[in-house]
């Protein structure tokens, strides 16, 4: 069947319209009603309307399409339906306790979850556009199968993960209130979500490369996707943030000195990102930990937060105390970060 263009070949710029177009919907509803119950529910359904989108414009229905169109929308629907029925759970964000009535920094997150929005999307736009279909459209061979069980693997990894997080968030009451989640797969990784989000992306990534054809333009595109995904939970709004908040709860003298003895013990033996039984990551070499397993110094390991015991929380830390996400807005003259603009999915279910 013949290919549709629209705008361009790729569907790079209908795509980002449409994007847009779409968050500007949600903002307007949000801003109007000061109703911020929607805000998850943009991001997450906007990567299912970008994939179908994709998928009937371009009228090229090849097997290596549909499975990932699929793959796509059964993540982006999973990710929506859970964030809006914890937020409906929750009664109300506190997330945005310090945004709402700030036009300006509104808008900016509103901006930047396009961006998220549209660029990790690219591998299965450019796979859809069909522009190419001896490429899109050739024989499945094995990095389709590769991407698929890699992506199948993250989904199920993230899934277990946010429900075990909401469901003991729900039960706190059992448990010791200074305790952390350490039960499931969050006693192998301090965020296991975090890690099936970035495998199933890689995923999608590599079971969209036969789109890709050679065109060094199409493979950076490609690419950027899980990239630019992973920078920003190693690097911006996703580790660094929540180890640092978990740091000032658990880790410092703000906590009784048994909670701090067994925090500091809990992350010696549990991986921050790849799952890994914790008998076996407390005996690996320090080094190993560090640059294979990216125990960083960035995301204040436990020997960094018993030489700051006695420091006295900042205003920031302070804000991360009431809720992880309100340090990149505390403050009156806070300017928007891009922990603002990814804190609807990136807050995670800290």
């Amino acid at each position: 069947m013949q290919h549709t263009s629209v705008l361009d070949d790729n569907y790079l710029a209908i795509t980002l319209l449409v994007t847009c177009g779409y968050q500007l919907v949600f903002f307007i509803v949000t801003v109007s009603a000061r109703f911020d119950k929607v805000t998850d529910l943009a991001g997450g359904s906007n990567f299912a309307v970008l994939a179908l989108l994709t998928f009937l414009l371009a009228r090229t229905y090849y097997a290596r399409q549909c499975v990932v169109t699929a793959l796509v929308v059964v993540w982006a629907l999973r990710l929506a339906g859970f964030l809006l029925y914890r937020i409906l759970l929750w009664g109300e964000d506190r997330r945005f306790d310090d945004t709402r009535h700030n036009l300006g920094r509104l808008a900016v997150f509103w901006i930047f979850q396009a961006v998220w929005v549209w660029t990790v999307s690219l591998p299965v736009t450019i796979l859809n556009a069909g522009s190419r279909p001896q490429s899109a459209g050739r024989a499945l061979f094995a990095a389709d199968y590769v991407g698929w069980v890699l992506w199948a693997i993250g989904f199920a990894l993230e899934a277990v993960a946010d429900g075990q997080k909401l469901r003991y968030k729900q039960r706190r009451a059992e448990h010791r209130p200074t305790e952390w989640c350490a039960v499931g797969v969050w006693r192998y990784s301090r965020h296991p979500n975090y890690f099936g989000e970035m495998l199933l992306w890689w995923g999608v990534f590599i079971a969209c490369t036969a789109a890709f054809d050679g065109e060094a333009g199409l493979w950076i595109a490609g690419v950027a996707s899980p990239v630019f995904l992973m920078l920003l939970l190693l690097l911006v709004s996703g580790l660094p943030m929540l180890e640092k908040s978990m740091d000032q709860r658990f880790g410092t003298s703000a906590a009784p000195p048994e909670v701090r003895t067994r925090y500091r013990q809990y992350k010696r033996e549990t991986s921050p990102l790849l799952p890994l039984p914790p008998s076996l990551y407390r005996r690996l070499p320090r080094g190993l930990k560090r640059w294979l397993l990216l125990e960083w110094p960035l995301y204040n390991p436990a020997e960094a937060v018993a030489i700051s015991d006695e420091a006295a929380p900042t205003s920031v830390d302070a804000a991360m105390l009431r809720h992880p996400t309100d340090a990149a807005v505390a403050g009156d003259k806070a300017v928007p970060t891009f922990e603002d603009a990814t804190v609807a999915k990136y807050e995670a279910i800290r």
